[in-house]
């Protein structure tokens, strides 16, 4: 493992202490109670520590889907993960994960961060060495008295690396109606893609057509009108050339958008 990457991280997710204790101990038992009801699916979680460089658990998913070993992940925690990353995406892995930490703390009043949710992209090599594009989706669970993320629940969503995704980062908000809204979006290199051009609303409201919503209620969950609504779909519409709403949203998946 680079020992600057090591050094990089420990600054992006620098406390003043490690973060231990009963609190986390029963959150960790509780999602052990439910990864035993959890199908198998290319999909798995885990609960990262920052202040310590650990995995304080990793679910079930996760050899089948990785072919790599979990008693690994635990016993050798971070390091190993990074170790199978791909090398040529790691100055910008880190990048995004600084910008995302700056933004947090730099704009996100304290009282709000345990709303927020994060998300980043990068490839890993399996236990058959082959890449993978890993999605990885992060909810903050504990602080440090700072107000700085240290515990976190991770989602990972893993893809075959047929083509390689531009690194981008999000970081969004639950409102007040249970609705979760973009405030940060960064793409990192990569083609010129739609994504570039569409505001953060436009991407929220494409995230909800591709729920299946209506305008009304896609209307009521971001406190819009339902004119600004059609506005926002027209426009985005307009930008990706697409002739209906099944075609945008198809684009929109392909390259990340929602």
């Amino acid at each position: 493992m680079n020992q600057k990457i090591v050094e990089s991280y420990n600054d992006i997710f620098s406390t003043f202490k490690e973060f231990r204790g009963e609190s986390l101990e029963k959150h960790v038992e509780k999602l052990r109670q439910l990864d035993q009801l959890i199908p198998h699916s290319a999909t798995f979680f885990c609960v990262t520590n920052t202040s310590t460089q650990a995995f304080e658990y990793v679910s079930k998913n996760f050899e089948p889907t990785m072919r790599l070993s979990i008693l690994n992940m635990c016993d050798l925690g971070m390091k190993y993960w990074w170790d199978r990353m791909h090398p040529e995406e790691m100055g910008t892995w880190l990048q995004s994960l600084k910008d995302l930490m700056e933004f947090t703390m730099g704009n996100i009043p304290l009282e709000d961060r345990r709303r927020m949710t994060y998300t980043w992209n990068y490839r890993v090599k399996d236990g058959s060495n082959n890449y993978k594009n890993i999605i990885q989706h992060t909810t903050p669970m504990f602080f440090d008295d700072q107000g700085k993320p240290i515990i976190g629940l991770a989602h990972y969503s893993v893809l075959e690396a047929n083509e390689i995704l531009p690194i981008q980062a999000t970081a969004k908000i639950l409102n007040a109606n249970d609705e979760y809204e973009t405030l940060f979006y960064q793409m990192y290199g990569g083609q010129k893609l739609l994504v570039q051009d569409i505001t953060h609303r436009e991407r929220d409201v494409l995230r909800l057509l591709s729920f299946g919503y209506s305008n009304d209620d896609i209307a009521d969950k971001l406190n819009i009108s339902t004119h600004t609504v059609k506005t926002h779909r027209k426009n985005v519409m307009t930008k990706a050339d697409c002739k209906n709403t099944t075609q945008l949203v198809a684009m929109c998946i392909r390259q990340g958008i929602i």
